[in-house]
């Protein structure tokens, strides 16, 4: 497999390309990271898609920063992903599957997933497999050094399937960092996917390292990790803009030909400028990815070789 391109030292959005012509949808494009990231690109001239829960705070977002369009997307109902999915008929360049909560109380989606693993994985990858043959270029998938974290137990379907329906004890943390640890290894199923059976989009995974968002804000604040947290956010945590850098470059730098991980630099990558990096052993697990993808095809109904757009 080729290198990846260089990646400069102190790397930020000055070194972004001119975006003329380029097509861009972030879900979660309301706050924190997406809705930086979305700042970013329209400032270098693309044509920017933000998905938010709801149509004020979509109209709100694309005032602020200056989206061209919104889309009202509940990634924790199907039946609403299946809608907005058949509504995209014209191509994205680079889609951003960005949006999540964290450390919520125990709740379930709509369609009976742990609201976590639900939101966070289950709902991009449905999402995703709807539209892939619309997506030209890149997939950026939002993850989180907290992936270190994950393990799905035993790794095998029965115990990947519990933990997705919010069979068992649950740990707000540890669902967490297995919706995380599910994103980096989808990027990597779905670049050997890629590679096999011809999709076109790269996928690409970035995380923020510690970066002050609204993720501990309000109702993960009866936690009392996501209290202390919040409390020490602000003077210990880079900002959302610092923290959207990562995902910036994966979407933009280039000269990338195959799946890639990017962070930050400094502090064991809690903060700094994006740097190529590496996830846990167990997100390159092939047996885990399989068990992991087929779970997901299976509750979610969504198989990416019938994905509908042609």
């Amino acid at each position: 497999m080729n290198s990846q391109p260089h990646l400069a030292a102190g790397w930020d959005t000055s070194r972004i390309p001119d975006q003329s012509g380029k097509r861009y949808l972030i879900t979660g494009g309301n706050s924190g990271l997406g809705f930086e990231c979305a700042k970013a690109l329209v400032a270098k001239g693309a044509h920017v898609t933000i998905t938010t829960r709801s149509e004020i705070k979509g109209v709100s977002a694309m005032l602020s920063t200056g989206a061209q369009e919104f889309l009202q997307l509940d990634l924790a109902d199907l039946s609403s992903i299946r809608k907005v999915a058949a509504g995209i008929t014209q191509p994205y360049d680079v889609v951003f599957l960005n949006a999540g909560i964290m450390v919520p109380p125990f709740s379930k989606t709509v369609d009976g997933f742990e609201s976590q693993l639900g939101t966070n994985f289950l709902g991009h990858f449905a999402f995703a497999g709807l539209i892939e043959k619309l997506v030209t270029d890149r997939w950026v998938v939002t993850t989180s050094f907290v992936e270190k974290i994950g393990t799905f137990g035993d790794q095998t379907k029965e115990t990947i399937r519990n933990r997705c329906l919010g069979i068992g004890k649950y740990s707000p943390w540890a669902s967490y960092g297995d919706s995380k640890l599910a994103d980096l290894i989808f990027v990597n199923e779905l670049e050997r996917r890629r590679v096999a059976r011809g999709y076109g989009a790269i996928p690409i995974a970035a995380h923020p390292g510690w970066a002050h968002t609204n993720l501990f804000k309000p109702e993960t604040k009866r936690h009392p990790v996501a209290i202390l947290s919040e409390l020490v956010a602000g003077k210990l945590a880079q900002s959302a803009a610092e923290g959207a850098l990562p995902l910036l470059c994966a979407a933009t730098l280039p000269g990338i030909t195959h799946t890639a991980f990017i962070g930050p630099d400094r502090y064991f990558g809690l903060k700094g400028s994006p740097k190529f990096t590496h996830g846990k052993a167990l997100a390159y697990d092939q047996m885990l990815a399989t068990n992991l993808w087929q779970v997901a095809e299976e509750l979610t109904g969504v198989a990416w070789e019938n994905s509908p757009h042609a």
